[in-house]
C-alpha cells in the first residue's frame, strides 16, 4: 500500500492572542490544526484534541515552528506520528 504525501502544508498553526478562549488551551501555546478534516473526527480540534479558540489567528506552518518551545507537546507527537505514517489523518483510528 502506497504511503500517503506528506507535507508541512497540511497543517496550520494557530498562536494564542491577548485573549485566551474559555474553551480553548488556558496556557500560552501554539497548535497545530489539520488543514484536511479528519474523518470521524471532530472540525474544531487541534492535533493534540483541545478545542480551537472562538476566533483563532491562523499561519503557515514552517519548518522553524516545530522548534518552538511554545508548540504543545502532544500536538508535536500527533504531527510526528502522522509524518511517520503511524497514524493517518484521513481515517479514523
Amino acid at each position: 500500500m502506497p504511503r500517503p504525501a506528506w507535507s508541512l502544508y497540511a497543517y496550520q498553526l494557530i498562536e494564542p492572542d491577548e485573549q485566551l478562549d474559555l474553551f480553548a488551551c488556558r496556557e500560552v501555546r501554539v497548535h497545530l490544526v489539520a488543514r484536511q478534516l479528519r474523518l470521524g473526527g471532530y472540525a474544531d480540534r487541534t492535533l493534540c484534541g483541545g478545542l480551537l479558540p472562538a476566533q483563532p489567528r491562523w499561519r503557515a506552518l514552517e519548518k522553524v515552528w516545530l522548534r518552538d518551545r511554545r508548540l504543545c507537546p502532544a500536538c508535536l507527537a500527533a504531527f510526528e506520528a502522522q509524518r511517520q505514517g503511524l497514524c493517518s489523518n484521513w481515517a479514523d483510528g
